[in-house]
């Protein structure tokens, strides 16, 4: 079956296939398109000429609204289908993968539900005077979604694309593609017009290049790292285009004495190796006041060590492997970088021992104590199943500390003096704090970074405001001659 969606149907791609490869065993799950430029070209006139019919872009918000709500049943009513695709894909547990399909739901649901809200403001001027700001879409945009969490990134950006009267062209990774593809499958059955979503696949080098350097592009929403991001930048500059960017994090969770030991260790679990740590806001730099420095560690290395590793479909598996043997072999740089800065091996570090796990891209679960700020393992997105463990005194050493990072995307903190827990978050440097929690969101408030976490934000009112262009309309209920000029 041809998977590429272009002005309402899908066709054959111009460029070659490439398998999608399942990283628990490195089999082949199936093959897919390769898009080329060519192919971008036609996705993207598509979608210029469907935003400029009006189709979708002067279409009443509520019917906008009402597609939206259907996307969102039919991801509820294929749920399993999805979520077991999404564990192929990514190899990611079972269990996740069917948290993310509801959160995918949820997001749908939230911006149908806000898609009507916002009819602009009204200022109130004087008694003769009419003024108001009123929102727009932006116009055509290229959507491109990581591979860590495939489904639901692309969510982020399609919902709010869709709620705000946008068409665009999606692009989700090279890697992990195949939700992507059964979510268009359904934006289509909610009953799209043609042209309004169009879906490319293929490697960013070029089909991501080709996408954001298009001149019939208005706005490039990217998920990844922030090498690509900068490129992506450079890229749409020349066109002036709105660009919103996430671009990950090293993110800090602080420990103080006085937290509550059991849970704030759990949680250090779950932030540093959920998903075997490829996650933006992993909070995997972890900060450890000295009171409790060497109990905690010691806990946290003896927790992660027995942290069960396999197949993502299996019952009782709590961790799959990495996205690819690239990406891999890229973690186990940084291993090598780790040692040699001097940073202890509490636990893991190398590739595990089972038989059953040699064919996957596994790594064990690592923790790095005795770590300072000077080491690149610190400062640097590892973007793996590897923890960081400093020692600090007082409460500015811990801000100063979780401050001191290029990124500033989220970070947590544990303590049981409540003034202390407000003080804190509020001297951070991060678009998300946690108080006594870890890794929770809400399609509600807005999601993006400080510094070099990127540009612009996700969810929330700012979400939707991303893709829409904000006009002020002012009317004289009164004219007169100006007197201005007086020859």
């Amino acid at each position: 079956m041809p998977e590429l969606y272009i002005d309402g149907e899908w066709v054959a791609a111009a460029g070659g296939r490439h398998d999608v490869v399942n990283p628990f065993d490195a089999s082949v799950v199936t093959t897919v398109d390769d898009a080329d430029e060519t192919d971008v070209d036609r996705a993207v006139r598509a979608a210029r000429r469907a935003f400029d019919s009006g189709v979708w872009s002067d279409a009443p918000t509520r019917h906008r609204a009402d597609l939206l709500h259907r996307v969102h049943r039919f991801l509820l009513r294929d749920k399993e289908e999805i979520a077991r695709t999404e564990t192929l894909d990514t190899g990611k547990t079972l269990t996740e993968a069917r948290i993310d399909v509801d959160d995918v739901a949820n997001c749908f649901r939230y911006f149908a539900e806000i898609a009507d809200k916002d009819g602009g403001r009204v200022l109130d001027i004087g008694p003769d005077v009419l003024s108001r700001v009123v929102h727009h879409p932006v116009g055509v945009c290229a959507l491109i979604a990581p591979w860590n969490y495939p489904l639901l990134q692309a969510s982020w950006k399609v919902a709010p694309a869709l709620a705000a009267g946008n068409t665009f062209v999606l692009k989700p990774s090279e890697t992990t593609p195949l939700t992507t593809l059964h979510m268009i499958r359904l934006i289509a059955e909610a009953g799209a017009p043609p042209g309004v979503a169009n879906l490319v696949l293929g490697p960013g080098a070029t089909v991501g290049a080709a996408m954001t350097s298009h001149p019939e592009v208005d706005l490039v929403s990217f998920t990844g790292g922030l090498d690509t991001g900068r490129r992506i930048m450079a890229a749409a500059a020349d066109g002036v285009k709105t660009i919103a960017l996430e671009l990950g994090g090293k993110n800090p969770n602080i420990v103080f004495a006085d937290a509550d030991f059991d849970a704030a260790l759990d949680y250090a679990l779950d932030a540093a190796f959920l998903h075997s740590g490829q996650v933006c806001s992993a909070g995997s730099r972890l900060l450890v006041e000295d009171a409790v420095h060497d109990r905690f560690v010691a806990a946290l290395a003896d927790r992660a060590s027995r942290i069960r590793l396999g197949d993502g479909l299996a019952e009782g598996t709590e961790s799959g492997p990495l996205s690819s043997a690239e990406h891999r072999a890229k973690v186990e740089e940084y291993l090598e970088i780790g040692r040699a800065e001097g940073a202890r091996v509490a636990c893991g570090g190398r590739r595990p021992d089972d038989p059953e796990l040699q064919r996957g891209f596994f790594l064990l679960p690592t923790v790095f104590a005795d770590c300072d700020r000077s080491m690149r393992v610190v400062r640097e997105e590892i973007f793996g199943p590897v923890v960081t463990v400093e020692r600090f005194h007082t409460e500015d050493e811990a801000v100063a500390l979780a401050n001191d990072t290029r990124y500033g995307l989220a970070g947590g903190l544990w303590t049981s003096e409540a003034s202390r827990a407000q003080r804190v978050a509020n001297r951070l440097r991060h678009g998300t704090v946690w108080i006594n929690d870890f890794h929770p969101y809400v399609p509600q408030a807005e999601w993006g970074g400080f510094g070099r976490s990127g540009i612009g934000r996700e969810l929330g009112p700012s979400g939707l405001h991303e893709y829409q262009e904000s006009k002020h309309i002012y009317q004289n209920l009164a004219p007169a001659p100006s007197g201005w000029f007086k020859g």
